[in-house]
């Protein structure tokens, strides 16, 4: 219902932030990390939000980004999650972060996240790996280069096969925060890959998608 809300930041409290828009004040629920880094009382801000309806309850929950935004949504359609652990996460975990632990399956990330216990940790892994299909393209890498083409005490094919599985984690993380594959690949052919780490790459990706 509201895609984001732009104003005048009035209030920085615990919590939360009240943003006035036309003399009305929207009060933005957020992360702490949130908060510290919308700005300053009076300057003009813009928050991605998150609009809830319950029964007894109505609150709109703000981000600073897209891919913050994203990673909410994703939080609430894990069972067990709610709001507030899913504020927590994002005051602990970046979205490229967050999506690296689901793709590598590393329970001892999310963990470390206040409020996230092993068992916790194993169904957001389950529930969000289910969201997307990690393809295996080895044989194709293989059919283009030639076996016979070596590098000094490292094969081309060696090393495009460890570029690609890194692209692949890297494409698969940002799916995992919403992105569709095709519009990810498309971004990636504009990426060096070569020198970047799995993180750096989801980093970029994320950059690229956001402009």
């Amino acid at each position: 219902m509201l895609a984001y809300i732009k104003g005048k930041l009035e209030m920085k409290m615990t919590g939360y932030v009240v943003i006035d828009v036309g003399g009305l004040g929207y009060k933005v629920f957020m992360s702490e990390a949130g908060i510290e880094n919308l700005g300053n009382i009076g300057d003009t801000v813009k928050v991605h939000t998150y609009y809830r309806v319950r029964e007894d309850d109505i609150s709109i929950y703000g981000f600073n980004t897209l891919e913050e935004l994203k990673m909410f949504e994703l939080l609430l359609g894990v069972s067990g999650v709610g709001a507030r652990t899913a504020l927590t996460m994002l005051a602990t975990c970046t979205p490229s972060e967050f999506a690296l632990a689901i793709v590598a399956e590393d329970v001892k990330a999310l963990t470390a996240i206040p409020g996230i216990g092993p068992k916790s940790a194993k169904r957001i892994i389950l529930e969000l790996k289910d969201k997307i299909k990690k393809e295996q393209e080895v044989e194709a890498i293989k059919d283009q280069i030639d076996n016979k083409q070596k590098a000094d005490g490292k094969s081309k094919l060696d090393e495009a096969i460890e570029i690609r599985g890194k692209v692949s984690e890297a494409i698969a993380a940002l799916q995992v925060l919403g992105y569709n594959k095709k519009e990810v690949e498309k971004v990636f052919e504009k990426i060096d890959a070569k020198e970047l780490s799995t993180e750096e790459l989801i980093k970029k990706g994320l950059s690229l998608l956001s402009r």
